[in-house]
């Protein structure tokens, strides 16, 4: 087997072998022969280098129908899951990523290389909003001063298109000053806040520090809707709810919801968005696991927004216990998706309706949101 990255389906092309083992030789393209007719030229200079985006050389059309086909590859081969129809949601391609890490080495700020720790500099990323783009030259040109502190390490940025929330974190756990949060907030203002309000799905989110927020600008209306299809009836779970980015919608829709979540600081700001709108949300903090293993009530409808590691066999098995009417999934890993789906299949639920939500043009990440509904 022979791994080239950045070279697509049909192209004929020259390699070089990087390394060789038993049975797998990994090599990179030295020249394509004969380009795909769904080859483009990368928007971003640093295409390749950086360890970010992975298709900027393939048509958006064909970035779709690859992610589509990777998707039903996967939940056929891990969970032999078939959905009979998946729906994609395309996005845009350029300036609609909200938050970004940067990585600080010498004055130099950037992304890693792919695959190593070595920093690469950018003075720009395509993919990012505007607004991180002129937070990020307004650190270039800070970066090159000497009271810059050389021991910062990366710096996060999260933006609602007007204010920039700093997350900094530096070499040995040192402590930046007050000082060089001031100098940041007079460098890129509105920069001088502990939590941004974010709007989105009709509601506004306070977003703290240590608090999760979905990446895609354009596409976060869109996520709710469909995350939230369906929903109805008296009661209703959102399991690992963030500040409450489902579970305040769903507040419209259903009388009684309990959103759960184990983060202290995206707790605290899930009560204060629920209280600013007016809407009884019960917060719980906590495992959705043990939360489940004493809730006896049949919820009429449970969203779930679990990590890359999917729910398990033990949330699985509590919902599967529970049984509500209605069960809707966002996932962002195929394959722990099609785990936990030959689960809830196997016990009785069916699925109503798959999407594919691009959340993450131009890389390899596959968001999608199932929606299940229990028997007949």
């Amino acid at each position: 087997m022979v791994l080239t990255p950045f070279v697509l389906p049909g192209e004929t092309v020259r390699v070089e072998v990087v390394s060789e083992k038993k049975n797998l030789v990994r090599a990179k393209a030295s020249e394509i022969v004969e380009a795909s007719p769904h080859r483009r030229e990368p928007a971003c200079p640093y295409f390749s280098q950086c360890g970010g985006c992975c298709y900027q050389h393939i048509s958006y059309e064909r970035q779709l129908l690859l992610k589509e086909s990777i998707l039903r590859e996967t939940l056929l081969r891990a969970g032999k899951v078939a959905p009979p129809r998946i729906d994609v949601v395309a996005g845009e391609r350029a300036g609609y990523r909200n938050r970004e890490q940067f990585h600080i080495a010498g004055g130099r700020i950037g992304f890693l290389r792919a695959g190593s720790h070595e920093l690469q500099p950018v003075m720009n990323c395509p993919i990012a909003a505007p607004a991180i783009n002129d937070a990020l030259a307004a650190l270039r040109r800070m970066a090159h001063q000497p009271r810059f502190p050389a021991f910062l390490r990366t710096l996060e940025l999260f933006t609602n298109g007007e204010q920039i929330q700093l997350n900094a974190a530096a070499a040995g756990g040192r402590r930046l000053a007050r000082g060089f949060f001031d100098w940041c907030a007079k460098e890129m203002p509105g920069s001088d806040v502990s939590a941004i309000d974010y709007p989105a799905a009709a509601k506004v989110f306070r977003v703290g520090h240590r608090s999760f927020f979905q990446v895609n600008r354009f596409l976060v209306d869109r996520l709710v809707e469909l995350a939230l299809d369906g929903a109805g009836g008296e009661t209703a779970l959102d399991l690992y709810a963030g500040v409450g980015l489902f579970s305040l919608p769903l507040a419209d829709r259903v009388p009684r919801v309990t959103a759960v979540e184990t983060g202290r600081g995206a707790v605290d700001d899930l009560i204060f968005n629920a209280e600013r709108a007016g809407l009884p949300v019960k917060a719980h903090r906590g495992a959705a696991g043990p939360f489940l293993s004493g809730f006896d009530e049949a919820p009429d409808f449970v969203l779930a927004d679990p990590p890359r590691s999917g729910l398990g066999s033990g949330v699985t098995a509590h919902l599967i216990r529970l049984r509500p009417r209605r069960l809707n999934i966002v996932s962002c890993d195929p394959s722990t998706l099609a785990r936990d789906l030959v689960e809830l299949l196997g016990a009785g639920y069916r699925i109503e309706a798959m999407t594919l939500v691009d959340l993450f043009p131009e890389t390899f990440h596959i968001e999608t949101v199932t929606r299940l509904r229990f028997g007949d």
